[in-house]
């Protein structure tokens, strides 16, 4: 029975766009076929085949134009790439079935066809590959391994071989690819003749899936096999990730999808490859599609990798031993449910593998449920079938469902299992601008919740004020702390009108919450202010907060009844948009406007001297520090999967104002601000860097302008990273419509 390496086909192909060495850096489809049978084992070749191909994108680069001689009425009247994959099998079998043979090995000048052109153009036309294409020779290497003086492989030609072996290099063909597959030909049966006597037998591999697999934090990963990708769609598991660099072999478990602060993926990950040599393939693929959206693909570290995918855990490491599993995550979990619970809820459509050895509940140090779980199935129709129960009621929940990673497994233990108990005291405050958000007036439009359970959170909040939810002032909804740092109970909403929360008060009153009545009272800014200084609210009316008296305020400092409470976006403020915190200056001999020191763990604070700054800034830490009679309030970003009749951005109310008064102390250094004008009142982040697509802009570099009133004003600031894409910008993209409006565009 002949084996593989008794004969192998040489192969060649051309695009529509770059060839040589960036063939398949631009995603241009296969134009060109050329291929020819070599005998190995009689040193014999046979007929050279040559054929077009039509790409579903009827256009060619000048220099494919160039390089190939092809024009487009050659190629429009060829056949597509699954009908030339057929042709081309059949007519090899056909030819090996004259010399006895069954089977066979491509051959190419080095790995880019194969695994750059083919693999990535199949998987986006959902073709299925025959399985001679994943293994070949590499003929660069094989030269190599015959002749290690003849240079590395990764910088061979094949006109740099062929002269290497005393092969005529004068190409005389008209046609393009005939030169270069009787050229490969000759250099395979000049490496079988003597002396060199080569025996082709160490074939090049294509993985047919990702495998996935655990990753142990003290695993040695080497840095020159890593890549970030950015820019990944939300919604995309490790195996879409591995489609994206199909025809590279990822390690196992290799493929770690990173998560923000709030356990939601942030559209990065870090891939692991088998070698340096297909992570240098990987980066090539910059700015390639996933769908509409183009992938940024840069270089990442071990160390990085290790810190998303590494765990130390041996129930994680036990419940992920279980190889070539599909990994689901559930989210929304009630705190009590048990794995009868959620085997029940997936029912028999979806068995999980051996049952509740299958389920990983998600917990925090002191065994408290975080609601999150992972479940394993050991087909992809059984997860399919779970993904449908997503959003469907376990209890008196919604429960949403995901595709998962081994590595997103780890990063969300690792996660909740660091998460203190008890929270620890902020760093330094840093001054802001007086926020008019938290009005203080006697106008009662705002709610009291009292008796949440708590494990409440702004999700439940949200789902428990139902239809209610539009009518929350954005980032309007306060979560009040004991002096423990642990959930009091109580929350307040801020509500667009007096008449809104009077309606919330009246259908909300002691609505069930996770199994507790919840109580809703109607009050006002001023008495939510009291509160979230440490005072109490009850029917005996109100009683002074702690830090109220005399003997508890810090020296230089006069505490106001109308304080300003910085809302959660500025607590939370991107790095690109915060510059370095600077110097107080003197205030100028007229009034100056108060600011507002506000800490998650702390009440609000005026500035009565300027000058004494820094020492009342340092004095007050001190002072909060050993005083914890007083309550504080968490404040949360806003959910990403928040409802979308709610306005949440990420740009703090009045940003406007601190734009107006100091630009610069927006900036970052180096970088240049756009100011948009014109935006319609809902756009968000996602359609301004869909405004701005082709400028490689960061999420955190887009900051969305308000108004007083906590509504969008039309208008926001963009960074780039230097004047020259800021003017270029301005210059491309001014007077562009955006949802039906123009847009004007200006350099700050």
């Amino acid at each position: 029975m002949a084996s593989h390496n008794d004969t192998v086909v040489v192969f060649f192909g051309a695009t529509a766009g770059a060839n040589g060495v960036k063939l398949g850096s631009d995603e241009r489809e296969l134009i060109l076929l050329v291929w020819q049978i070599v005998d190995l084992q009689n040193k014999k070749v046979g007929k050279l085949h040559r054929c077009l191909v039509k790409p579903d994108s009827l256009e060619l680069t000048e220099q494919c134009r160039e390089d190939t001689g092809l024009n487009l009425d050659d190629i429009s009247k060829a056949e597509p790439l699954d009908d030339v994959l057929q042709q081309f099998h059949q007519s090899v079998l056909n030819e090996l079935k004259v010399l006895g043979r069954s089977s066979f090995t491509l051959c190419t000048d080095g790995p880019l066809l194969i695994r750059q052109v083919f693999h990535p153009e199949a998987s986006n036309k959902n073709l299925v590959l025959p399985d001679c294409f994943y293994s070949f020779v590499d003929l660069r290497k094989e030269l190599h391994k015959c002749c290690p003086d003849s240079g590395s492989a990764q910088d061979q030609t094949l006109s740099s071989m062929a002269e290497y072996l005393n092969i005529p290099t004068e190409n005389t063909e008209t046609s393009a690819g005939v030169w270069e597959v009787k050229t490969m030909a000759m250099i395979v049966l000049r490496l079988l003749s003597e002396p060199h006597n080569n025996k082709f037998t160490d074939f090049e591999t294509v993985k047919y899936k990702f495998e996935t697999g655990a990753c142990r934090k003290l695993e040695a990963v080497d840095s020159e096999t890593v890549i970030r990708a950015r820019g990944l769609p939300w919604q995309s598991s490790d195996q879409d990730i591995a489609r994206f660099f199909k025809g590279l072999n990822i390690a196992k478990g290799g493929v770690a999808l990173c998560l923000n602060a709030q356990g939601r993926r942030n559209g990065e990950a870090l891939v692991r490859f088998v070698s340096p040599e297909h992570r240098d393939l990987a980066l090539e693929r910059h700015k390639h599609h996933m769908g509409s959206r183009y992938i940024e693909v840069y270089k990442a570290t071990g160390e990085e990798f290790l810190k998303i995918a590494g765990g130390t855990s041996n129930e994680v490491a036990q419940f992920l031993s279980k190889e070539n599993q599909v990994i689901i995550r559930m989210r929304g979990l009630p705190f009590t449910a048990t794995a009868e619970e959620v085997l029940s809820f997936l029912g028999p459509d979806c068995p999980v593998t051996d049952d509740k050895e299958g389920l990983l509940f998600v917990k925090y140090p002191d065994g408290r449920p975080t609601g999150d779980a992972f479940v394993l199935f050991a087909c992809e129709e059984y997860a399919q079938n779970a993904i449908k129960k997503h959003r469907e009621i376990l209890g008196k929940r919604y429960i949403e469902l995901f595709r998962s990673t081994a590595a997103e497994v780890q990063q969300v233990l690792n996660r909740y299992m660091s998460t203190p108990l008890i929270s620890t005291l902020p760093p330094p405050m840093l001054p802001v601008m007086p926020q008019p958000f938290i009005m203080t007036g006697p106008a009662r439009d705002c709610v009291r919740l009292r008796g949440l359970p708590y494990t409440a959170t702004i999700e439940d909040i949200l789902e428990f004020m139902a239809e209610f939810t539009v009518d929350i002032k954005p980032h309007g909804v306060h979560m009040v702390l004991n002096q423990q740092g642990r959930p009091s109970g109580d929350a307040f909403i801020q509500m667009k009108s007096a008449e809104r929360s009077f309606l919330v008060a009246q259908k909300c009153h002691k609505k069930m919450m996770k199994d507790r009545y919840v109580e809703v009272f109607q009050c006002s800014g001023e008495e939510m202010s009291f509160v979230l200084m440490g005072g109490t609210l009850n029917r005996s009316g109100l009683s002074p907060p702690p830090c109220k008296l005399p003997c508890l305020s810090p020296p230089g400092y006069a505490f106001q009844t109308a304080a300003a409470v910085i809302p959660e976006a500025a607590l939370y403020q991107s790095q690109a948009l915060l510059a370095s915190p600077r110097t107080p200056q003197p205030p100028a001999p007229t009034a100056p406007p108060a600011i507002a020191y506000y800490s998650t763990q702390a009440h609000a604070h005026a500035h009565a001297q300027a000058q004494a700054q820094a020492q009342a800034q340092a004095q007050l830490y001190m002072n909060m520090s050993m005083n914890m009679n007083m309550n504080y309030t968490a404040y949360y970003p806003s959910p990403p999967v928040s409802p979308t009749t709610v306005g949440y951005f990420a740009a703090p109310h009045g940003s406007m104002v601190a734009a107006q008064a100091s630009p610069s102390a927006m900036l970052p250094q180096p970088g240049a601000l756009v100011r948009m004008q014109g935006l319609p009142y809902n756009t968000g982040v996602k359609e301004i860097l869909n405004f701005f697509q082709g400028y490689q802009l960061h999420p955190d570099s887009v900051l969305v302008l308000y108004n007083f009133n906590g509504q969008c004003s039309g208008e926001a600031l963009v960074t780039f990273p230097n004047v020259d894409a800021a003017k270029q910008a301005v210059a491309e993209r001014s007077e562009r419509t955006l949802a039906g409006r123009y847009i004007n565009l200006l350099v700050v």
